[in-house]
């Protein structure tokens, strides 16, 4: 059995069609994940549901559309949802601990590092944390997107053997299953390519936020952190003790990558990038298949306003992301150089830190 395992679970699986919590459900998950700890793991809770759990409650009809009005059902959901896991693991000893994170806390690598600290504390303890975006304070332009994207960075950060992506869909299909009775489930996934994007289906359900493409992404930031994933639905009794062994209803998601460094994490995945640098063709092959650092040579254009130390991203000359990295120049310094090979940068700036726009191990490629 796999030593450490994220499950995460979408507010489809926990409420009903109308809102409100099913308990039943909330009761089969715990009992599920009572048995992969009981048989030795370590089980880590990713769980959407809280506005859908409270709208009802706060008096909402159906669903709030409003920011304030999904933070207010959510402030009342919230409790509810952490009131219902904490019976439903209490009848197997288990005691449930509340994790409430917004993508502002992955901003801060002291933050993460003293949240990794009172995870691994918990899991000594026997405690399952449940993790939940914090809906009461988060805003819409930084939400996780049904919670798939946060499972995939708690899974890297606390250096999964596994993320499960819960849903009511049995994996990645061809085509969507109740429109093409042809369309083929994909069993296994090597790697995440445009086609397999451009398979993935779009909005969710009712209740929930998510849908097949958010778990894509989130499958992506996983295997490329070096953790594998299912993607697929747990219903019946030992499902998920399948799953875990590789013979789950779903799709499985392949890694080839190693564990990133904590660093290379918040780069990728964490930070908030405040500029683009367009590059040309050599630059792109130095970054993706040199293993060099970015001069300014390769630079074609600068866009946004930024400081030395902040993160950028960088685009290729198709205007697709090639990656991530801490830049090493004002914009307004960069916007002076870009295109001048490094013999040309002191006589232009004077005096310079480093030539590099970004140094090879300030970078992480994420094409």
């Amino acid at each position: 059995m796999t030593t450490r395992i994220v499950v995460k679970i979408g507010s489809s699986s926990l409420t009903g069609s109308e809102g409100g919590l099913n308990r039943e459900a909330i009761a089969f998950f715990a009992a599920e994940i009572a048995e992969l700890q009981q048989s030795g793991c370590e089980v880590l809770l990713v769980t959407s549901g809280a506005v859908a759990a409270g709208f009802r409650s706060i008096g909402y009809p159906t669903r709030p559309k409003l920011l304030h009005e999904k933070q207010a059902a959510a402030a009342v959901g919230q409790a509810l949802l952490m009131q219902a896991y904490q019976e439903a693991f209490t009848s197997h000893n288990i005691t449930a601990a509340q994790i409430l994170l917004t993508r502002t806390d992955f901003c801060s690598r002291r933050a993460m590092n003293n949240a990794v600290m009172t995870v691994e504390e918990l899991l000594r303890q026997g405690a399952v944390p449940v993790f939940n975006e914090n809906d009461t304070v988060s805003v819409d332009e930084l939400k996780f997107g049904d919670n798939d994207t946060l499972s995939a960075l708690v899974a890297n950060l606390l250096k999964a053997s596994m993320l499960l992506v819960l849903t009511d869909m049995d994996g990645l299909y061809s085509g969507d299953p109740r429109k093409h009775p042809n369309a083929v489930r994909y069993q296994h996934v090597e790697e995440i390519t445009p086609e397999i994007y451009a398979i993935a289906g779009g909005a969710g359900s009712s209740v929930g936020t998510g849908g097949m493409r958010s778990k894509i992404d989130a499958a992506k930031i996983a295997t490329r952190g070096g953790v594998p994933v299912f993607v697929g639905k747990v219903s019946e009794p030992r499902d998920l003790r399948i799953a875990v062994e590789g013979t789950g209803r779903g799709t499985y998601f392949a890694t080839t990558s190693n564990s990133l460094p904590v660093k290379k994490q918040w780069l990728g995945f964490m930070s908030t990038p405040l500029g683009s640098l367009h590059v040309d063709a050599g630059a792109v092959e130095a970054l993706l298949n040199g293993g060099h650092s970015l001069l300014p040579v390769g630079v074609k254009r600068t866009e946004g306003h930024f400081h030395a130390g902040d993160v950028v991203e960088v685009l290729g000359p198709d205007s697709r992301l090639l990656g991530r990295g801490i830049v090493n120049y004002d914009d307004a310094q960069l916007r002076m150089i870009e295109g001048l090979p490094s013999r040309q940068i002191v006589d232009k700036l004077g005096e310079v830190h480093r030539l590099e726009v970004i140094h090879r191990d300030e970078w992480i490629t994420l094409r």
